[in-house]
């Protein structure tokens, strides 16, 4: 029987990005989890898995939310996290402009102050409008805000770019967002 890649990587992101706590998962600091525990951990508490499964999840995703170490023996959320983990992501020079996409509902609260992480650890960033508009979807009306990089970075906001390409910043103050009327 073929897994369901959709509620394999449902359950992943709720137990990699949220609460590990939930099966007694243990992450390290860098978010990584042992496979075998995570496959253990999960069917205990009534959801199967198999490293097959799990790596087709991995594989397919479309937004490559998760990395499994070289050897397979590990995993983790690229980003996302409503938990404590250092990604150990290096400190990188964004291009000029990147992209949030968001829901038309959140623009005035933005507008007051600014893109903040809320309950994860970054706010993401997308370096493609197109990206930006399919997040924005997921809440409601999308609408695309334009982030100023550059000027954020010349000011010393920093800036770091997950494996799956998503870039990550504390917060956007509103000074460096582009909000369309």
């Amino acid at each position: 029987m073929k897994p369901d890649l959709v509620k394999i990587s449902k359950f992943l992101s709720y137990v990699l990005r949220h609460e590990p706590d939930a099966i007694g998962l243990d992450l390290d600091a860098q978010g990584w989890a042992s496979v075998d525990e995570l496959i253990a951990k999960a069917a205990a508490k009534g959801t199967p898995l198999d490293r097959d499964g799990i790596a087709a999840a991995v594989a397919t995703n479309d937004k490559q939310r998760f990395a499994l170490s070289p050897d397979g023996a590990r995993i983790r959320a690229n980003q996302g996290h409503s938990i404590a983990v250092d990604l150990a992501l290096a400190p990188q020079t964004p291009p000029d402009v990147l992209y949030h996409g968001t829901a038309t509902r959140f623009v005035d609260s933005i507008r007051r102050q600014g893109l903040v992480a809320g309950e994860r650890q970054h706010v993401h960033l997308s370096a493609d409008r197109a990206t930006a508009t399919n997040v924005g979807a997921r809440h409601g009306v999308p609408i695309v805000l334009v982030v100023d990089a550059r000027a954020m970075h010349g000011a010393g906001l920093a800036f770091a770019r997950s494996d799956n390409g998503v870039w990550l910043t504390g917060a956007v103050p509103a000074q460096y967002l582009d909000i369309p009327a």
